[in-house]
């Protein structure tokens, strides 16, 4: 009856054996898929957040200005209304004194020149 004890404490010994291979290799399998899933789920959350930030953007352009934005717009309208004025008038300034050089010159080629001996 000795020799059936041996047996079957060798019967224990690989069974063990068996169960902790099998655990072993259910493990490794498992943590390959981890850092799949693992990837996977990183580059959702990137997909995520740049679809969060393309929202945040359209929103912003949505948005109503707000009375300081149309403040600081009507600021520079006015500058630049000024700085319009300003060139028309030196515009202005230019183009009569071209026309008045203009019909100075017509005017002397105009008058008959004298003559010698008259």
């Amino acid at each position: 009856m000795a020799k059936k004890k041996n047996s079957s404490k060798a019967d224990k010994q690989n069974r063990g054996d068996s169960v902790r291979a099998a655990a072993a290799q259910a493990i490794e399998a498992t943590a390959g898929q981890a850092a799949a899933s693992r990837d996977r789920a990183q580059q959702l959350a990137d997909d995520l957040a740049q679809a969060a930030n393309k929202v945040r953007e359209a929103l912003e352009d949505l948005r109503p200005s707000t009375s300081e934005e149309v403040r600081a717009l009507r600021e520079q309208v006015g500058g630049l209304e000024a700085r319009v004025v300003e060139l028309e008038r030196k515009r202005t300034t230019t183009t009569r004194r071209r026309t008045t050089s203009a019909a100075k010159s017509a005017a002397t080629k105009r008058t008959p020149a004298k003559r010698a001996g008259s």
